[in-house]
């Protein structure tokens, strides 16, 4: 089975998570979970699904709740679910991985987040701290400080005025169209996401990329980052858990890479030892679809065989 060929596994939670499957290339010697982005879906990460299994790994990728191809009765597009998203995204990921342990029974599991899929990894990490072989938490911003605080005030009168399950205008406003202006002669909306003009090209032309997301959806989504940051949740990781935090210097979605380099320094300041930092100077938001990605998922696969020889 190639990843671009989705199936569907059925949740607890009662959700019908598409999935995908990218068999290692002879015996597989560790697992990766990919958990993917706000407005995008999991086969946007074929390529590096490939690659890892090109190096040896079982690779499954799957979309999140009001996401792509994954169904479920409370989460249409672009809303997690009526109520509990966070408890729901995770029960989610758990069964995933239950599923693909019960597969490869044994090998290493390693866990992988871009952006908003970062958010959902720390936090399932932080549930399940023995869980997983690595964690890798890339261009995830989990220090909204004050203007998270504003913005969750923001969205909980928007709440108050127009309900829970309507398009939110303000969780856009704050983000991707404040991020659109800061890449000067833009010619999308996007550009923000990558230099690489074919890219997002692709994500504008995407029907599942780039859609309206809820007012609850845009809650739990601070409610994430805000928690996945905090020391006492940080502090539930184990001590030598490896990490591979990534930023791009150009990404305005995590302050043009502070966000990454604040992680690295809150975990190491709660001696979690085992972290390692890479900012891309030039690269904005998507790393695994700018310029040099090919560089950024070898620098992966190479950290990650350093965690399965252990």
């Amino acid at each position: 089975m190639a990843f671009e060929q989705a199936y569907a596994f059925g949740s607890p939670s009662g959700a019908a998570i598409s999935m995908r499957h990218q068999p290692a290339e002879g015996k597989p010697r560790g697992i990766f979970l990919l958990s993917h982005g706000l407005a995008e879906h999991s086969l946007r990460y074929a390529p590096l699904a490939r690659h890892l299994a090109a190096r040896g790994y079982a690779v499954r990728g799957f979309d999140h709740r009001g996401h792509g191809l994954t169904t479920a009765p409370d989460a249409p597009l672009g809303r997690f679910a009526w109520k509990g998203g966070e408890a729901a995204l995770l029960a989610d990921l758990a069964a995933v991985r239950d599923n693909v342990t019960a597969e490869h029974p044994g090998l290493p599991v390693i866990l992988f987040g871009h952006s908003m899929g970062g958010m959902i990894a720390a936090r399932a990490a932080e549930t399940d701290p023995h869980a997983y072989a690595g964690l890798c938490i890339w261009n995830s911003h989990l220090n909204p400080g004050i203007s998270g605080k504003i913005g969750r005030f923001v969205l909980k009168a928007e709440r108050f005025f127009k309900g829970s399950d309507v398009p939110s205008r303000f969780g856009p406003l704050f983000t991707f169209e404040t991020w659109a202006k800061s890449v000067k002669d833009a010619r999308t909306p996007f550009d923000w996401l990558s230099r690489d003009e074919a890219e997002v090209a692709k994500y504008v032309a995407d029907p599942l990329c780039g859609f309206d997301c809820s007012v609850s959806l845009w809650l739990d989504l601070i409610g994430m980052a805000h928690a996945g940051g905090l020391d006492a949740n940080l502090a539930r990781l184990p001590k030598d858990l490896p990490i591979n935090l990534v930023g791009g210097g150009e990404d305005p979605a995590t302050d043009r890479g502070a966000a990454m380099t604040w992680l690295a320094a809150r975990l190491q300041r709660l001696a979690i030892k085992n972290v390692h930092l890479t900012i891309y100077r030039d690269m904005r938001h998507e790393t695994l679809n700018e310029r040099g990605g090919e560089q950024a998922m070898a620098m992966l696969a190479d950290w990650a065989d350093t965690v399965v020889a252990k």
